[in-house]
């Protein structure tokens, strides 16, 4: 749009310049990278990016009719995970699941609570502490990088939160750097196709859409549940 206004507004002495200003600026154009030209948008699947919620909407996730909702035990119980095993919640705000992974592992077990936002993390730490959860390693990522340890975790969930991504191309790099090599990755997303379920537009995904784009960075889909009420569970593998 920039450029479309730096062009109409020649007086009739600089015509002659057209042609040249032009072919200039359309090589500049060419130039720019195509996520540049389209902020917000996956180069791929052409997904508009879902705005991140803040922490100051904690409560939402705390709300009393969220387990009728999304049955997260259900969700665990769909998944068979291992004691011992070692488990990343990615965004796990203010650990409404990271809580539920705890027990599922046991004391033995290793959960990584990873978010964007400390002040989501200060909120886990003290529901750690008052429920003297102990198996639990606090990470505060980037958007572009969860900051786990290579090869460290049997188990990578995501509920609700891999629309939101700014970064999906390099989270996903790194998420997959971070799988043990039969690791899992899991993605909870309401689903799109399904025009009755009471979320925003943006704030869904279709099973096709995450196919796309997940599998475009060495994933393969290997099992769609549809167990819950509302949302897709899709796991995916490391390509071999």
């Amino acid at each position: 749009m920039t450029v479309r206004a730096s062009l109409t507004g020649y007086s009739s002495h600089m015509r002659p310049l057209r042609a040249c200003v032009v072919g200039g600026v359309l090589a500049l154009v060419l130039a720019i990278p195509a996520a540049a030209q389209a902020p917000g948008v996956h180069p791929i699947s052409g997904r508009r990016f879902a705005p991140v919620m803040g922490w100051q909407g904690a409560d939402w996730l705390e709300r009393t009719e969220r387990d009728d909702e999304e049955e997260p035990n259900v969700a665990l119980s769909v998944l068979k995970i291992e004691k011992g095993s070692a488990v990343a919640d990615i965004g796990a705000g203010s650990g409404f699941l990271t809580e539920r992974l705890a027990a599922r592992v046991g004391p033995g077990g290793r959960v990584y609570a990873n978010d964007l936002q400390p002040q989501m993390l200060q909120m886990l730490a003290a529901r750690l502490a008052k429920k003297k959860i102990t198996n639990v390693t606090l990470v505060q990522g980037d958007i572009d990088d969860p900051k786990l340890p290579s090869s460290s975790v049997d188990l990578e969930i995501m509920v609700d939160v891999y629309h939101e991504f700014s970064q999906p191309q390099a989270m996903l790099r790194k998420l997959r750097t971070a799988l043990k090599p039969a690791g899992r990755m899991v993605l909870v997303e309401y689903r799109k196709e399904d025009p009755t379920v009471p979320i925003k537009f943006e704030h869904k995904m279709s099973v096709a859409e995450a196919k796309l784009e997940v599998e475009a960075e060495g994933f393969a889909l290997s099992k769609v549940d549809e167990s819950l009420p509302r949302q897709h569970i899709l796991i995916f593998t490391v390509r071999e």
